[in-house]
């Protein structure tokens, strides 16, 4: 019998999310807690069990060296994948966000210099451990919402030096802080300011110079297909080079209309199609049909004023996988939480409380190819979890101190590193 390094037991209730990955259609929401639930794992952070207490105390050994914690009054649940995320960054946008509270839009702000660009000149300036030393902090507030593995995407420099220090960056911050971090190359997340007018210059630039070298340093490859930013032609272009490279694909699809994306997605056969504001019903269909995750960011939604959600019940509804992310980006992805965005996806979008908790996990581990070791709490994967005071739905009580801790491999977190 495995000796257990931590038991947690007596839990009101226990969202293992389990059973193999990603969920779609009926199988999104069809999820429901152990009662009396527990979790055991060795010392190096692998679950042993996960079930009733009685259950898991039978199969492990409580030796005097175990750590066992009375779940009474908590809940415990997945710890959280956020599966889009543009953490790393330098400088500072939130004026942007007084400026569209007065009404300004993403386009013409975009046309005054703000958006995407003024990041881009703040973080080429930047050095490595500035990026570092200011996305850390970011990690942290990621962190103490629950966060215990996201998606980094590059996107910032738009230059080949700039993308690959960023990409750097993210392997630094993978090393030194808890949160595992999935790396995602995006050059072409916008055309830079030297190369407007040439737009066919700087998509030969991405895929000659830049997929080549941040090949060895990211798993992704990522476009932003969006009138006025990539074609789909282009964006399938762009992702073919990633895969001839050895970079898997994934999207901005649909976003601020419905720009082709969403079949560029299921034509390259990407892994995850995200945001999707507008998908149109034949791109839904084109999804499905490929395979390829839906992965919504409602807080982008929400910070941009864009006046409505992603059809996340038409996408579920379709037969195709819905994930959760936060966006958090310097523009419109101003939270860090994902408890927030699984409120708006409940409360915006239409999702039930077992829907959300799913895209928030084992859905969004799908959507990285991480769902053999994280999004669920099953022997085998790692103990990745929150630990929620009350019913695991308090986690949509915003602005509440609903979560008690977080677990990364069986240790217990804060904000600051282990307890």
């Amino acid at each position: 019998m495995p000796i257990a390094h931590l038991v947690i037991e007596h839990l009101d209730q226990l969202y293992t999310v389990s059973g193999s990955g990603p969920r779609a259609g009926h199988r999104q929401g069809d999820i429901a807690p152990t009662i009396d639930g527990a979790v055991a794992c060795d010392a190096s952070g692998q679950i042993l069990a996960a079930g009733d207490t009685a259950t898991v105390r039978r199969v492990v050994e409580v030796a005097d060296t175990t750590i066992v914690i009375d779940g009474r009054g908590q809940s415990l649940v997945p710890g959280f994948v956020d599966a889009h995320t543009h953490v790393v960054f330098a400088g500072d946008r939130r004026d942007e966000l007084r400026k569209r509270l007065r009404g300004a839009t993403y386009a013409e702000i975009a046309a005054s210099g703000g958006g995407i660009i003024s990041t881009v000149a703040a973080t080429r300036a930047a050095s490595e451990d500035e990026l570092k030393a200011q996305s850390m902090a970011r990690l942290r507030e990621m962190l103490a919402a629950g966060t215990t593995t996201a998606e980094a995407k590059s996107g910032y420099g738009l230059e080949t030096a700039a993308e690959l220090r960023v990409l750097r960056v993210i392997q630094t911050l993978n090393r030194e802080q808890p949160i595992e971090l999935v790396p995602t190359f995006m050059g072409a997340h916008e055309v830079p300011v030297e190369f407007r007018g040439r737009q066919r210059d700087y998509v030969r630039l991405v895929i000659d110079e830049m997929i080549p070298q941040a090949a060895g340093l990211a798993e992704w490859c990522d476009v932003f297909c969006e009138t006025g930013v990539f074609t789909p032609e282009e964006s399938i272009e762009i992702l073919e080079a990633g895969q001839r490279a050895g970079l898997k694909p994934r999207i901005h699809a649909d976003e601020l209309g419905a720009s082709g994306g969403s079949q560029a997605a299921a034509a390259v056969g990407a892994r995850s199609a995200d945001h999707l504001v507008h998908v149109p019903a034949d791109g839904i269909a084109a999804m499905a049909r490929a395979g390829v995750i839906a992965t919504l960011l409602p807080c982008a939604a929400f910070y941009l004023k864009l006046g409505r959600y992603a059809p996340a019940r038409d996408l579920i509804a379709a037969g195709v996988p819905v994930a959760l992310a936060t966006d958090i980006n310097p523009g419109g992805g101003f939270s860090p939480s994902m408890p927030f965005a699984m409120t708006l996806a409940c409360f915006g979008m239409g999702l039930t409380f077992e829907e959300a908790l799913v895209g928030a996990t084992i859905n969004a581990a799908a959507s990285l190819d991480r769902q053999d070791r994280v999004g669920s709490l099953e022997p085998g994967k790692q103990l990745d979890a929150v630990l929620v005071s009350g019913p695991a739905i308090n986690l949509l009580r915003v602005g509440a101190a609903s979560i008690a801790c977080v677990f990364k491999r069986g240790k217990g977190m804060t904000s600051h590193g282990t307890d």
